[in-house]
């Protein structure tokens, strides 16, 4: 059975998330602040866990930080760290080069009868 999960949990999971993309791109918190319209105090509460984050925010930190919404949920352990991308979005593109490649070079390979 899965662990229960607590509204701390994701909170938490969040905060790290937030912290760790913005030092990721050397952004700090006044200047993040800045992109997404709050104050230096606000990103600096979310960071420490003392304020929630609304879906808002929350976009417009994925847009300021270049990555999309569900990566603020992903634990860090997700995440390979050589090449700088999700698992997921790493999964994405392969699986979508694959297809890719299947329609345009295995397509032809079907017998006529």
């Amino acid at each position: 059975m899965a662990k229960k999960i607590e509204e701390k949990d994701v909170l938490d999971l969040i905060r790290s998330n937030v912290k760790r993309l913005r030092q990721r791109d050397n952004i700090s918190q006044l200047n993040l602040a800045e992109k997404i319209g709050l104050t230096h105090n606000f990103v600096n509460d979310i960071e420490h866990g003392k304020k929630g984050i609304s879906m808002k925010t929350l976009a417009r930190m994925s847009n300021a930080l270049n990555v999309e919404p569900y990566q603020f949920f992903l634990p860090e352990g997700m995440v390979n760290k050589e090449a700088g991308l999700y698992v997921k979005d790493f999964n994405d593109h392969l699986l979508k080069y694959v297809a890719e490649f299947s329609q345009q070079y295995m397509s032809g390979n079907e017998k006529e009868e």
